[in-house]
């Protein structure tokens, strides 16, 4: 093959493959919206609490950006020649790259002390549950993270026994999360609707025995190969488009006009 096939075969490569990144973005843009601006629907579909999908429209609305400006720069870039474009898409794929690394490095050398920092923290939010009332945001949160994994209290329905308040009503005191019990309405017609607040304690088999952390750690071995793998494929793509976009700018002409061409 000539340089010169070589080097129109790379640019038509990484043009498609940006363009179905562009049109990634956008429906990843799109459906952040909708998540962001029909909550209730989702909410009633999916069981979540409307904080925890708010959350994930921010982040899908964050991917969708930066995958669809990508998208761009190195569409543009490898189809009007735009050495500019593609070093600045190389740049900000190189950094997106390295940041990706050091989050994944920080995550396995402090796994011990993030491990402690989420049980201090679920073990707060355990403490602080409204004993009347509606919930809060974030104890809205812990309930569709224990309803959706079937999983009680961080480690476990033990966490919910509180007597450290000589003053906390006697009945309020053995009350559990009602998102602790299995949803008893899950064989009735009626759409299932995520419990809060707290319910007094059930007998045990209607309690779910384990706790969070088992539940996550179990979640975590069996998916442990997908996680790893899916991690290393956005690893190598990143890289690979690295390349391509490297070899684009080493090669193509330096004549700027171009980006004029076509307009």
């Amino acid at each position: 093959m000539s340089p010169k096939s070589c080097l129109g075969c790379t640019k038509c490569f990484v043009f498609l493959l940006n363009l179905f990144f562009f049109f990634l973005g956008i429906l990843l843009l799109a459906f952040s919206f909708w998540v962001l601006f029909d909550r209730q629907s989702f909410a009633a579909v999916l069981g979540s609490p409307l904080v925890s999908l708010r959350v994930w429209s921010y982040g899908f609305s964050g991917v969708g950006i930066v995958t669809m400006f990508l998208g761009f720069l190195g569409c543009l870039g490898a189809l009007k020649e735009v050495k500019v474009m593609l070093g600045l898409y190389f740049g900000l794929l190189l950094l997106l790259f390295a940041a990706q690394i050091t989050v994944a490095v920080i995550i396995y050398t402090q796994r011990a002390a993030l491990a402690t920092k989420v049980a201090t923290y679920t073990e707060e939010l355990i403490r602080g549950y409204p004993t009347q009332g509606p919930p809060g945001d974030p104890h809205e949160s812990w309930d569709a993270v224990q309803q959706q994994l079937g999983c009680c209290g961080w480690k476990g329905p033990q966490d919910w026994d509180h007597h450290d308040d000589a003053t906390r009503d006697e009945v309020m005191d053995r009350a559990i999360a009602c998102s602790c019990l299995v949803a008893s309405n899950s064989t009735q017609k009626t759409p299932w609707m995520l419990p809060h607040g707290r319910c007094p304690t059930a007998a045990p088999h209607n309690i779910f025995p384990r706790g969070c952390k088992e539940r996550v750690q179990t979640w975590l071995a069996g998916n442990l190969v997908t996680i790893v793998g899916v991690c290393i494929g956005i690893g190598l793509g990143e890289l690979s488009l690295l390349m391509l976009s490297m070899f684009l700018v080493q090669n193509l002409d330096s004549r700027y006009e171009k980006l004029l061409r076509g307009f």
